[in-house]
C-alpha cells in the first residue's frame, strides 16, 4: 500500500484534476447521461459492462423504447428482452435486468432503491457497478472500480499486479475509496470513465492527462506494462455441429435451457459431428433429412472458450408433428435478423441465405 503522506500530497490534486478534465474534455452527451434517472442509469451500466460505448449507443436507444420504465421491463416475457438484447452478447445481464425489475416491483413497489446494499442485492449489479448507479442517480459519495478505473489507479499510483488477483483488486478498492472528492461526485466518477476510456486506454496519450505530474508509471516510462496483464492460459478449445434443418424457407430452432450459454434464446440444434446426422436427427425430431454441402466452420470466442462450430444443412423431407412441440421453432430465414438469435447463429442463417440453399 502506498504511504499515507503520499495521499495527503495527492489526493487532493487528483481528484480536482479529473474533475476539471471532465467538465471541459470529458463525455456529455451520450443518451444516458444529464439524467437522475436511476433506471436510465442502470441499463446503461449493465449494457457497458464489457462492451464499448460505440456498441452499446444503438442497443440502449432500442431498448429504453421498447422497455421505457420499471414496470414495463418487469411485465415483459424473457424471450422479449432476450431478443432486444440479441447481439450485444453476455446474454446473462439481460436475464438478470428482467429479474432484478420484477425485484423491483416486488419488493420495493416498482421504484428503484437509493440505499447502496439494495442495489448490490438486485440480480447482475456488483460493487462497482451499484456505486455508479449510487453517484449519478442520488449524487452519493461511493467508489467505483471498473476496468478502465483500474487501469488509471494502477499506473497513476505505480501498482503492479493482475488488477483481477484478490489482493491486487483489494489495494485499488481501497485507494479508489481514499481519492474520493468531498463534491462534484458526479463529474469525478465520470472522469475516471472517461480517463480510462480515452487518454488512459491500453495505449496510453500521456502528454494530455490531467494528473501527469503525479503518475508512477508516466515517471518510471512503464504506462505500458501497466496494469500487470493477466497470467496467461490455455484457452480451451470446444467443438459442435449445428444443424440447419430447413423446409422451403424456414430453419427449425430449438429453445437452449434458461442458463448457460445462450441461455433461454432460440437457437440451431447441436449435436456431435461424429454421429450419423441423418439418424439422429430421426431419432430427435422424427423427421427424415438429407444432408446437403456443408457450410464453412466458424470459430466464435467467448471469455473462457473457444467453440468451433460446423454449420450442416439438411434438407426435411416431410415436417412431423414432433418437430412443432414446444421448445422448437420453425422461423423463417428472412426474419432472422430480428429474432432472439446468438450473434453467430444470424451468421450461419445469412451465410445459408447466400447460399441460395433455402427455398
Amino acid at each position: 500500500m502506498m504511504p499515507d503522506t503520499v495521499f495527503v500530497q495527492e489526493m487532493p490534486d487528483f481528484a480536482s484534476g479529473i474533475i476539471s478534465w471532465q467538465k471541459v474534455h470529458g463525455r456529455h452527451d451520450l443518451p444516458w447521461q444529464n439524467t437522475r434517472d436511476p433506471y436510465a442509469i442502470w441499463i446503461s451500466e449493465i449494457m457497458l459492462q464489457q462492451t464499448q460505448v460505440s456498441a452499446v449507443i444503438s442497443y440502449y436507444q432500442r431498448f429504453m423504447q421498447r422497455f421505457p420504465d420499471i414496470a414495463t421491463l418487469a411485465a415483459a416475457s424473457q424471450e422479449h428482452v432476450l431478443q432486444c438484447w440479441s447481439g450485444l452478447g453476455y446474454y446473462s445481464r439481460a436475464r438478470n435486468l428482467h429479474a432484478a425489475a420484477q425485484q423491483i416491483m416486488r419488493i420495493h413497489a416498482g421504484q428503484f432503491p437509493q440505499a447502496l446494499d439494495a442495489i448490490q442485492a438486485l440480480p447482475g449489479i456488483g460493487r462497482s457497478t451499484a456505486a455508479a448507479i449510487a453517484a449519478f442517480s442520488f449524487g452519493q459519495r461511493q467508489a467505483i472500480l471498473d476496468g478502465n478505473v483500474k487501469r488509471v489507479l494502477a499506473r497513476f499510483f505505480g501498482i503492479e499486479g493482475w488488477p483481477g488477483q484478490p489482493t491486487v483488486e483489494k489495494q485499488l478498492w481501497q485507494l479508489a475509496e481514499r481519492l474520493l472528492p468531498e463534491r462534484d461526485i458526479e463529474a469525478y466518477t465520470q472522469g475516471l470513465m472517461d480517463l480510462g476510456a480515452t487518454l488512459c486506454s491500453r495505449r496510453a496519450v500521456c502528454g494530455n492527462c490531467p494528473v501527469q505530474q503525479g503518475c508512477v508509471a508516466l515517471r518510471e516510462a512503464k504506462a505500458h506494462l501497466l496494469p500487470s496483464p493477466k497470467p496467461r492460459r490455455l484457452v480451451p478449445e470446444r467443438q459442435t455441429t449445428m444443424l440447419l434443418l430447413m423446409s422451403g424457407n424456414e430453419v427449425l430452432l430449438e429453445k437452449r435451457p434458461s442458463s448457460g450459454i445462450w441461455g433461454g434464446l432460440w437457437s440451431l440444434p447441436e449435436t456431435d459431428g461424429d454421429l450419423d446426422l441423418q439418424e439422429e436427427v430421426q431419432r430427435r425430431f422424427n423427421v427424415q433429412a438429407e444432408p446437403l454441402s456443408a457450410l464453412s466452420t466458424l470459430v466464435h470466442a467467448f471469455t473462457h472458450y473457444t467453440l468451433t462450430i460446423t454449420p450442416q444443412p439438411m434438407r426435411i423431407r416431410q415436417r412431423l408433428q414432433q418437430a412443432m412441440e414446444p421448445g422448437l421453432l420453425w422461423l423463417d430465414i428472412e426474419d432472422a435478423g430480428g429474432a432472439a438469435l446468438p450473434a453467430p447463429v444470424k451468421k450461419l442463417l445469412t451465410q445459408l441465405k447466400a447460399t441460395k440453399l433455402a427455398a
